[in-house]
């Protein structure tokens, strides 16, 4: 049975003028995406900030410990844990924000190379991102509590349900993000050339699957290179 093309189809994928056309808009475009690598490399330069503010607290802090009370030291601590928080969001933003939309890093082979990177998606960033959120505001919170003696009432009130704001926007991410890779899985797909019914045939893969696959294939390679 042959399939009836318009003449405009016909034109335009026999026309090799077009199709060099196509090609190089579609590598224009493609390469659209080296624009956003400068705004990860820029995060850099917050990270440098969030690591100079660290140590001038830390400095601060042991300077001024011996005058001060447990709960000021605790919260002091609890101000150097945020700033941990917030660096290493950066870091996960840097490192999963390049690899999946601008390339992937070619330092598989480092011995440093952490397990993580290439196996946090879009919907993990966003997720990771909330968490983070959420500990930072449970930090400022708790650190007002310490110190309750200094705070309002009102202050103390808005710090709660902004953090419950936080908590429950979190929550409806995370059940967001289950419903979609829910539906990622799908029910059973159906063959159109035979009937048959294939179960799983657009089942999301796990994380690593991918990286897995192509090492087999590269053992494989060299198997029968070697032969």
């Amino acid at each position: 049975m042959t399939t009836s093309h318009s003449p405009s189809e016909k034109s335009t994928t026999s026309n090799p003028r077009t199709r060099r056309l196509e090609k190089t808009l579609e590598r224009a475009f493609f390469a659209t995406r080296w624009i956003v690598a400068p705004l990860y490399f820029g995060l850099s330069v917050g990270l440098v900030l969030v690591a100079f503010k660290f140590f001038q607290h830390l400095i601060r802090l042991v300077i001024k410990s011996i005058g001060l009370d447990f709960d000021d030291v605790f919260v002091g601590v609890l101000d150097l844990i945020d700033l941990v928080l917030l660096a290493n969001l950066l870091l996960i933003v840097m490192f999963s924000g390049y690899e999946n939309f601008v390339s992937r890093l070619d330092i598989r082979q480092h011995e440093d190379y952490p397990a993580w990177i290439g196996h946090i998606t879009f919907g993990d960033i966003k997720i990771k991102l909330m968490a983070s959120i959420v500990a930072m505001s449970a930090i400022h919170v708790l650190a007002d509590f310490i110190r309750v003696d200094e705070t309002s009432t009102r202050s103390l009130e808005w710090s709660v349900g902004i953090h419950l704001c936080f908590v429950v926007s979190g929550l409806l991410l995370a059940i967001m993000d289950r419903i979609m890779e829910g539906s990622m899985t799908g029910p059973k797909a159906e063959n159109a050339e035979n009937g048959d019914e294939i179960k799983g045939a657009h089942r999301y893969k796990p994380k690593g699957v991918n990286d897995e696959i192509k090492a087999q294939e590269e053992e494989s390679a060299k198997e029968e290179h070697s032969e």
